[in-house]
This record gives structure tokens, sequence and C-alpha cells, in this order.
């Protein structure tokens, strides 16, 4: 009775060991299931079980208990575990299949990782939802219920909930990074941003636009009875293993409320100057500027051209435990380790200026800025740069040699951008062609004129472009690729700047000392078969005489 009332399970066996320290971690788990006899599985990429099957087992269940159902023989399904001692799982997943279970041992990192996988959504689930929706439904269900995983699909959800979370988990699963809801008179349009462009998705029926808009206002708590003022919020969310955060924005428009969601994937974020496509004498340039113990350090171009992903890069390439850097940000989209990170709040006037004004109290060697906006903010970014401090910063300007223009028309003095600011990076971000539906053809002369291009250094006299593909949506495109153009502020750019800080020919010098323009960088890349003529003439302006 004693051993009975002290062991009731085998899964009171092995909380006991691991209290006294002879149990913990999957080495562990490997070394009990060699010993039961189980077999072990370390891949479970290449398994697949029926759809039937899936639905009978609840997301919610298999992670919660870690186990994933990988085959199904002859009646007898075998599922991977990763705890041999708790077989009550498995008792439940026999009642609940009706079928023979087979237990295997994998890791609980592998089950994991495979369960996101099986799980995840397919193209298409959200129109199919769609076209199924009742339109008599009501479909309003628990307003209230919040989203813990986008992956968790439990039959007591609300059709409009369901169907919110499929749009979601969809524009994910396609390298979205905004979901426009667009309210017309008899529709509600839903479009994504994909690789910088808008493309069609959806379009619910115009009964369903109060209740999708109401669902996403409940998760970003915002008011829902205030239709008359934009709003701004955010919402958090689980989608399997990963964490999603999204930024709202509602403002009221002829046909109702238009939404944005902007999705900031972290596990979609690569951060490296190595890895964001720069050119080896770009690169090179841009890693001497970062090393220089002051001045400031520009990134310019338009929104959505990765001037953000460029300045976090920076940041990690020069992050050491001798140096204190310091962020401010609107807001702060990831957060770096190591690295003081501050959001800007102008309801309680913690501005880009306020903010900057006591980060230089904090004892900084490095500052990253999120944007300069004003001429209050520029200004303190220039003496903190001859104070001796290294600012990097952001501007929206078309090239290089403008960013010097249009600090000057904020009111910066010349002289003092001579001596403060050591370069320049401009930016843009191009679609790659689409590796599935790439095919070779010969230029117009028209078109390589467009961009500075000589036939003879074209690869066998051909480019390429995408002729559009179920991959790649009908685009001919997937994908993105950076191209930048480096202005180094040397002799000859100082003695101009000081002399008239004209664009027009602070680039004709930048041009004649070296730098490489966007267009150039871009028609590297079209000779390369990376991306199309068209794709850089629509990134970049045509070249100057």
């Amino acid at each position: 009775m004693m051993g009975d009332s002290s062991f009731d399970s085998n899964r009171d066996i092995s909380d006991e060991l691991t209290r006294q320290g002879m149990l913990g971690g999957d080495d562990i788990n490997l070394s009990l299931a060699k010993q039961f006899g189980i077999e072990v599985y370390d891949d479970l990429s290449s398994f697949k079980i029926s759809k039937e099957r899936l639905k009978q087992i609840p997301y919610g269940f298999a992670k919660k208990y870690v186990l994933f159902p990988v085959k199904e023989e002859m009646g007898v399904i075998t599922v991977a575990i990763s705890d041999p001692l708790d077989i009550q799982p498995l008792e439940e997943l026999r009642l609940m299949l009706d079928s023979t279970i087979v237990a295997v041992y994998s890791p609980k990192e592998t089950i994991l990782a495979a369960l996101n996988d099986l799980y995840n959504r397919e193209h298409g689930a959200a129109s199919e939802l769609i076209a199924h929706l009742d339109r008599n439904e009501d479909g309003k269900g628990d307003g209230e219920v919040e989203i813990y995983d986008l992956l968790d699909d439990t039959a007591q959800q609300a059709p409009i909930i369901k169907l919110l979370n499929l749009i979601l988990t969809e524009a994910i699963q396609q390298g979205a990074s905004d979901i426009h809801f667009e309210p017309f008179e008899e529709r509600l349009r839903v479009r994504y941003r994909i690789d910088g462009v808008l493309q069609n998705r959806h379009s619910p029926a115009q009964e369903f636009q109060g209740q999708l808009i109401t669902r996403i206002k409940v998760m970003a708590k915002l008011d829902i009875a205030e239709h008359r003022l934009p709003q701004d919020g955010r919402i958090k969310l689980k989608m399997g293993r990963r964490e999603i955060d999204f930024r709202v924005s509602t403002v009221p428009v002829s046909g109702g409320e238009r939404i944005v969601l902007r999705i900031l994937d972290k596990s979609n974020v690569i951060l490296g100057l190595d890895k964001i496509g720069m050119l080896p004498s770009v690169f090179e340039g841009f890693k001497n500027l970062i090393a220089m113990p002051e001045g400031i350090i520009l990134v310019t171009g338009p929104t959505g051209s990765g001037k953000t992903t460029t300045l976090y890069s920076a940041i990690c390439e020069m992050y050491n435990d001798e140096i204190n850097i310091m962020t401010i940000e609107d807001p702060v989209e990831y957060n770096l380790s190591g690295i003081a990170q501050i959001g800007v709040q102008p309801k309680i006037n913690l501005t880009f200026a306020a903010g900057l004004r006591h980060i230089l109290r904090q004892d900084p060697d490095i500052i990253m800025l999120g944007e300069i906006r004003d001429s209050e903010t520029a200004e303190i970014a220039i003496q903190a740069s001859l104070t001796g401090h290294l600012v990097l910063s952001t501007l929206h300007t078309n090239d290089a040699p403008s960013a010097i223009t249009r600090l000057v028309d904020m009111g910066v003095e010349p002289y003092l951008l001579s001596s403060s600011v050591v370069g320049v990076l401009a930016q843009r971000l191009l679609r790659r062609i689409c590796p599935e539906c790439k095919k070779a053809y010969s230029p117009s002369d028209r078109e390589l004129q467009n961009l500075g291009l000589d036939r003879s250094k074209l690869i066998d006299g051909v480019v390429f472009r995408g002729e559009g593909c179920q991959a790649c949506f009908g685009t001919g495109y997937k994908g993105r690729h950076g191209i930048y153009e480096l202005m180094v502020v040397n002799h000859e750019i100082k003695k101009q700047i000081v002399k008239s800080p004209d664009s027009i020919e602070l680039r004709r010098i930048a041009l004649k000392t070296g730098m490489i323009s966007l267009l150039s960088h871009g028609g590297d890349l079209v000779c390369k078969g990376i991306t199309t003529v068209a794709e850089v003439l629509r990134v970049s302006r045509a070249a100057e005489e």
C-alpha cells in the first residue's frame, strides 16, 4: 500500500526522480526510451498524416502533452512522445481516435517544431471560410475572447474569429509586411503587402465588415464605440512557437473604418551587415564609417526600404561590452539584447528631441535615433556628434546627397554639417525574380539605356524575368534584395557643403570620387539574374546625365 500511495502512476515516478536530481532533459528521456525498447525518431519532417485524422486531434491537446501523430498504417497510429513515462495522454488519444496507438520517442524541441509545421493553415483556407460563411449567421460570438495561439483552432470560436485568425495566419505564411482592411459600399477588400507591393487576397461580404473591424479593435484594446477618430494600438499573438506583434492603425473613411496591420515578425528579421546584400566596396566603406569614434551616419530612403534593419545590423556589428549603445525609436520594433532601447511617447512629451537630451546624460558611446524629423532633433544630434558621440539616424530622401540638402532646409548650418556628417547611405528594396518561373530573354536597347547598361556586360546577352506561377502568386517575384549607394563625406564634399549644399553638385562630386549609385547597383543585380529591369526602374530614379 505504501508503494501505491507514493507512486500512483509512472508520472509520479518521473516527478520523484526529478526531485531527487536523477532525471531531467532529453538525454535522460532518450535513455529511458531505449531501456523501454521504444523506437527513436530524430527527424519528423518526412512524415504525414491524413487531414481527417488531424482534425480529430486538437492542436491544444497535442501541444499540451507534446505529442505528434507521425503516421497511420493498417489502422495503427504511430505517435511521437517526448516523455516515455507519461502514458496517460496516449490512453486519451486511443479513446479519442478509437485506434491502436504505438509510441515512438522524439526530443521535445523536434516535436514542437513538427507540430508548428503540421498545424499551419494551408493557402486558401481564408477564402474557403469566406465562401462558406452563412450570411444570416450572427457571427459575433464572444468578442472578448483573447487569441493566445493562431494555430489553436477550437470548435468554440465564432466564424468571424476563425476568419480573422485565418487571414492573419495566411498573411504571415506568405511573408506579408502589412494587412489592409479597406471598406467599400458593397464589400470589404483585404490586401496583403508582399515584397513591398500590395496584392488583393479576399473580399468578404459587406455585412461582415463591422464584425471584423470590431474583433480587431477588441484584440488591439481600442475603443470599439469610437468610429470618428483615428486610433492606434498593438496586438501580441503567438503562432505555434513564434511570437508576432501587429501595429494597428484605424482611420475613418467614407465607407467605414479602414484598418492597417503592420506585421512585426521577429523570426523573419535577418540582421548582419554581411547578410543584407551590400556590394563589397559599400560593405567595407560602411564598416569603416561605423568604426569611427564620432560623427553622424545617416541612412535614407522611403518608408519600407529597410532602413531600420540596416541600423539594427550596424548596432549588432558594433556591440561589445566596452561601449554603451542607446536607441530612441518610434516604436521599438525589435528588442536587441544588451542595448538600451527607448520608445517615444508624444502624449507625455517623450519626443525624439526630449529622449535624445536624456540619453546624452546616460554616458552613451553610440546613439541610434529612429528618425530626424525636425530642426530641434537635428541640432541636438549634431551637438552630440560634435561632443564625441557616434550618432546613427534616418531621413526620408530620394538619394544620399539629398540628405545634406534636407538638413539645411531644416535650418541646420552647412558648416556644422560639414564637421559632423561622416557618411550617408541611401537604400531601396527591390523584388527578386521567382526561382520557380525564371526565364531568360534578350532585352531591348531601350531597357539597357534606361539602366545605363552596355550589352557587353550581360552574361550570354540575356537578362531574366519571372513569368508568374503558383509559388509567387502570379507576380513573377519572390523575396527581396537591397540596393545601396554610399556617400562618404570626404574633403571635396565638405568643401562643397560649406560653399553650396546643392544636391545635384554634391551628387556629381560623390560619383566622381567613387560613389556607386542605386541605379548602378540595380544594374549589377539585373546582370546577375537576381532582379528585372522593370523592378530596378520602379525603385530607383533614371540615371542623371
